[in-house]
């Protein structure tokens, strides 16, 4: 099934995306039939376009950064949907939910279809996985002794891990990072939309180690 069913999440109206395909139909089996008859209006750059989603997923996975991003969710947080968008935008390799499994996707905006998603049920789970696989994990969190993400050298292979909206990490969290950022701010809030701050912190991972888009 393709994601641009009329009045679904990617239903963008006729200003966004192409119509119907124009003249012969190409051959390439990275095209759905269906978006080639009907039209494209989901929100993908115009490399894919017409594409199925299987094709664009793997397509992206040849291209992945080597960074994955982890964000706790034992208060149903709202924001994991735009954690994922932010992922997808960055070309995360893979977005780790920790806690409750169940998040709101409206906010990824249908990203989540091609972004890779794990769940852990607690925060020992993620870092048992990180170990496996040698990831280094970076903890996003203004708290004492953390280094500014702005003189920080981020590793090339981490897992940017990220607490939920309100409360920050856990303790079990901090204590099973290897490094700890934080976030500079200047005004007389404590602390930021973690949305936001996960999109800080991805972005300071590409400046480091991608290349040009």
């Amino acid at each position: 099934m393709t994601d641009h069913e009329p009045g679904g999440p990617t239903d963008w109206g006729t200003s966004i995306g192409v119509g119907p395909w124009e003249g012969p139909w190409p051959e390439d089996p990275r095209y759905d039939p269906e978006l080639l008859a009907h039209g494209d209006r989901r929100n993908v750059v115009d490399r894919y376009r017409y594409w199925t989603v299987e094709a664009i997923v793997a397509d992206l996975d040849r291209r992945r950064h080597p960074f994955s991003v982890a964000i706790e969710n034992f208060g149903h947080d709202l924001n994991i949907g735009t954690v994922v968008r932010t992922a997808n935008a960055f070309l995360a390799e893979e977005v780790h939910v920790v806690g409750r499994r169940r998040w709101n996707r409206r906010g990824a905006m249908v990203t989540d279809r091609y972004q890779h998603l794990r769940h852990h049920p607690d925060v020992a789970t993620l870092l048992a996985h990180a170990a496996a696989r040698q990831l280094p994990v970076v903890a996003v969190d203004n708290h004492p002794g953390a280094v500014p993400l702005e003189t920080a050298d981020l590793p090339r292979r981490c897992l940017l891990l990220f607490g939920q909206e309100g409360p920050g990490l856990t303790e079990e969290a901090r204590a099973g990072a290897d490094l700890t950022v934080s976030i500079a701010q200047f005004g007389s809030t404590r602390s930021i939309n973690v949305g936001v701050a996960a999109g800080i912190a991805m972005h300071a991972w590409i400046r480091q180690h991608a290349g040009p888009a």
